[in-house]
């Protein structure tokens, strides 16, 4: 994690705490010629709402104003994660198990790049998911540092028996 992104997480953390709200994650991205600040908070006990975000954007605009810790100009987005949001932490992979996910990896394993899945497992070392392939589940284990992109995912294709 960048710095940045580190800094603005301790600045964000005691807004989100205060709210009873989760902060999930932050991001700090150069997109074309603009520089973005995105912060992602969620609700644990109800669907998050756009005043919720509103709030968060406010207070942490106002401290962000007061300490000045970007220097480049920026845009500050408070959203949702979604439905696909980013599995980063211990706290979301457990929240995960059983859940359809989506990786993407660096390279290929087993002749892919990319899985969709039901999270079965996982460590610090690795990920186990159970991947459909025509009409046979097969269970596949993943190296964490292979994993580009880990999130949760809508599976279109669910039966009620799932």
């Amino acid at each position: 994690m960048s710095k940045i992104t580190e800094q603005i997480e301790e600045i964000t953390k005691p807004i989100t705490d205060e709210l009873n709200l989760e902060l999930v994650d932050v991001e700090f991205v150069k997109e074309g010629r603009s520089w973005f600040l995105r912060v992602y908070v969620d609700n644990p006990d109800a669907p998050i709402d756009i005043d919720q975000c509103a709030l968060v954007s406010e207070r942490l605009s106002e401290i962000l104003d007061e300490l000045d810790p970007i220097e480049q100009n920026y845009f500050l987005e408070v959203s949702s994660p979604g439905a696909e949001r980013p599995l980063k932490k211990e706290k979301d992979f457990e929240n995960a198990i059983s859940k359809f996910i989506y990786i993407k990896t660096y390279e290929p394993i087993l002749d892919a790049k990319e899985f969709e899945g039901y999270l079965q497992s996982y460590t610090d070392e690795e990920v186990e998911i159970e991947v459909k392939i025509k009409t046979r589940r097969k269970t596949i284990v993943i190296p964490r540092q292979k994993i580009a992109v880990i999130r949760l995912a809508i599976d279109f294709s669910a039966k009620p028996d799932r």
